[in-house]
């Protein structure tokens, strides 16, 4: 006589399919979610970037030529700085440093915010004691949307805004 004997069943059935399968969507859907909150945290550090990186290296190089100047001076642009008329008690795009050399003499820098055709940046000159202003020494930065120069109360007053709208301002004092 034969015995049959059953086969195991080799597969899975519809109910553990299903199980393995909603398993596996709520996984996935968890990574897209927590990968789509990662992009988000991504997004907000880059805009803060400008405040957290840009604006302290700006003040200390522009806090240190404050510091250490004489007096200053406003202006509207770089032609009227380099030539001395029309100053202004007003927000300013260029600022004057006055700076006195230990043999007596007079030195003279401009920071001047403009577009030179390659995006607005802030632009450091030195003001040659005879001829004309040639092209900047360098460029403090290049990533502010604007920067602008005020006096209050005698203090030097510089505002820089970033990209994204947010504003920074420092304050800087003359040398006594």
């Amino acid at each position: 006589m034969k015995i049959f004997r059953r086969r195991k069943n080799r597969g899975l059935t519809l109910i553990e399919l299903s199980i393995a399968m909603s398993i596996g969507m709520l996984m996935g859907s968890m990574l897209l979610a927590l990968f789509n909150q990662q992009l988000a945290f991504l997004r907000i550090f880059k805009a803060q970037n400008f405040l957290t990186d840009e604006a302290p290296i700006v003040s200390m190089y522009v806090s240190k030529l404050v510091g250490r100047s004489d007096r200053f001076r406003l202006h509207d642009s770089v032609a009227d700085a380099l030539s001395g008329t029309n100053p202004r008690l007003t927000a300013s795009p260029v600022v004057v440093l006055n700076f006195r050399q230990p043999d007596g003499s007079a030195k003279a820098a401009i920071l001047s915010f403009e577009d030179q055709g390659t995006g607005p940046a802030l632009y450091y000159y030195v003001v040659p004691s005879a001829g004309l202003l040639g092209a900047p020494q360098w460029a403090v930065t290049k990533a502010p949307a604007a920067v602008t120069f005020a006096m209050a109360e005698g203090v030097l007053r510089m505002t820089l805004t970033g990209p994204n709208g947010d504003q920074i301002t420092y304050s800087g004092t003359m040398q006594q």
